[in-house]
């Protein structure tokens, strides 16, 4: 509550008298309390809707990312940050806490050496509540990162193994689905077949989702299925005309060769 607006709740209470003034009065302490609790709710809600906010397109890990204007951490605390979930390693919430946003941080500015740290946190987190769905999620996709920034299979193969417990709760998760095919996609060699075939399971629950169509259409250009692939472009194109990939795999489907 501002000063002016306490100040002008004060003279409307001076105003009174006798049983109202009483009434006024509890009115007003009631009413700071439940602003007090209101306050601290939408405090906690904010800390669990960024931990909720694991929905992340991994296809833009391939573009430039706007990390720079982000507010950056300095090494002091990102310590201090690892040193609290270390202080208290059975404390479920703080290496929740500290291993989703240290991820999520190091995520933003690509930096894997301290995705690497937060899977630490959040393996951690993991042992001591291994059916929680948002910590299972998040360290998949940090197990993702490091395997898509470091080419890691081990990393991609642990990824999966997140993902198919998150996909046990919630097996009509697409956007997981996906990911699990981006495994095999990005995997040395790659595993088209397998990716192929998560990306087509992804497509029976939600035959409009664009980012498994746009990786359906590259991996059967790579296994040299043109006519298939162009027939998923038609259908990413028939989806969203705008779509940024629609181009870029437009020229991969031209450059591909013949059919065999």
């Amino acid at each position: 509550m501002t000063l002016f607006l306490f100040a002008d709740l004060f003279v409307k209470i001076l105003s009174m008298s006798g049983r109202t003034l009483l009434i006024a009065l509890i009115g007003a302490v009631f009413g700071l309390v439940v602003g007090f609790l209101l306050a601290n709710s939408i405090n906690r809600n904010e800390l669990s809707r960024l931990r909720a906010e694991n929905d992340r397109v991994k296809d833009e890990r391939t573009t430039d990312s706007s990390a720079s204007s982000k507010s950056t951490l300095t090494s002091d605390e990102i310590k201090a940050a690892f040193a609290q979930a270390d202080q208290s390693p059975t404390n479920f919430e703080i290496q929740r806490n500290v291993g989703s946003s240290m991820y999520r941080y190091a995520a933003m500015t690509k930096d894997e050496k301290l995705i690497r740290q937060s899977v630490r946190i959040l393996e951690r987190a993991a042992s001591l509540r291994p059916d929680d769905y948002d910590v299972r999620l998040t360290l998949g996709n940090a197990h993702f990162d490091v395997g898509y920034f470091a080419s890691d299979n081990e990393s991609l193969k642990k990824a999966r193994e997140s993902y198919a417990r998150t996909l046990a709760s919630k097996p009509d998760n697409v956007d997981v689905i996906t990911d699990v095919g981006l495994t095999y996609f990005l995997q040395t060699p790659p595993d088209y077949e397998r990716a192929v075939g998560e990306f087509q399971r992804s497509l029976q629950k939600d035959p409009k989702h664009e980012k498994t169509l746009r990786f359906l259409v590259e991996a059967l250009i790579k296994q040299n299925k043109s006519p298939e692939a162009s027939q998923y472009l038609e259908r990413l194109r028939a989806v969203n005309p705008r779509n940024e990939s629609i181009g870029e795999l437009t020229s991969m489907l031209a450059s591909a060769p013949p059919a065999g």
